[in-house]
């Protein structure tokens, strides 16, 4: 399989509001991917549509499947951790191991526990006695135990502490990724997960507004910083976003801006926050920001 998603042309209308508006991407193996937008950009409705509880208009294929039409055979294979996901809260950690073992096929219990060893809960801790942090940790264990091929999580530190946060994204990317397997991470925090992303799908009032790997930023986005006094000209090339770093000015072009304008600062690397701001922030806003 060449792709494990191929979406065209995909769009979900919630009566006259559109969620998504002909989305387009494909994912391959061994890709970790952040789906980025602001709230009610469509995220949670992409990502309902990729595991087979929303039926959308389109060309859907999550791993070779339509997903609202096989949504059994494609949960085999198939990892999903929702932003609403709970555990029960009588439970033991080992009950739910148990529990999974009897309901997945191909969950394996010895994995589950070798990967909740990482963590500080004990197969004896409740869920109701785990902190949020904690019971996070616990749902990556029990879901990365599945032999599943690709895992979409829609928020999944929502809430967490900083610490919890990174202990979260060590254990996916130490235990999970192997180069196979593909990951979406739907998440707010972009600059957490940046260093951690293969590419990165935006998404603005249900439109896909950049679809690229994190590589191809680098060649195709230019940041320049520079003197206040070269602001007027700067801008005279158009930026996508005029901003300030470490205290400088500093402007964002898609593509590289002109010699003379090159020449009036330092390039610098730019970042998907940057990117996030530039092509998601209402035009009003960029222009009183201006």
């Amino acid at each position: 399989m060449t792709h494990l998603i191929e979406a065209h042309n995909l769009s979900l209308h919630y009566g006259r509001k559109a969620a998504l508006q002909e989305v387009s991407f494909t994912i391959p193996p061994g890709r970790v991917v952040g789906l980025l937008g602001h709230n009610g950009a469509g995220k949670t409705s992409l990502m309902k549509a990729m595991v087979g509880t929303k039926a959308v208009k389109g060309e859907l294929k999550v791993l070779g499947l339509d997903p609202h039409a096989h949504r059994a055979e494609l949960l085999q294979s198939l990892c999903y951790i929702p932003d609403v996901a709970v555990l029960p809260r009588w439970a033991r950690a080992g009950d739910l191991i148990t529990l999974m073992a009897g309901l997945q096929p191909r969950f394996s219990a010895d994995r589950a526990r070798a990967l909740l060893r990482r963590t500080s809960v004990t197969e004896r801790d409740k869920v109701k006695h785990l902190s949020k942090g904690m019971v996070t940790q616990l749902h990556l264990a029990l879901v990365a135990a599945i032999d599943a091929r690709l895992m979409v999580l829609d928020e999944p530190t929502l809430g967490l502490d900083v610490m919890s946060r990174k202990s979260f994204y060590e254990m996916l990317i130490d235990e999970w990724c192997d180069g196979e397997r593909s990951v979406i991470i739907s998440t707010h925090q972009v600059e957490e997960v940046e260093t951690l992303l293969s590419d990165v799908i935006m998404l603005d009032e249900g439109r896909v507004v950049l679809n690229i790997s994190l590589a191809e930023i680098d060649q195709r986005f230019v940041a320049l910083s520079h003197d206040p006094e070269a602001a007027d000209a700067v801008a005279a090339g158009h930026p996508l976003l005029r901003y300030r770093v470490q205290g400088r000015p500093a402007a964002l072009f898609d593509g590289p801006p002109p010699d003379t304008i090159s020449q009036l600062g330092q390039r610098l690397r730019p970042n998907l926050v940057d990117l996030f701001m530039a092509l998601t922030r209402k035009p009003e806003i960029q222009a009183r920001e201006a």
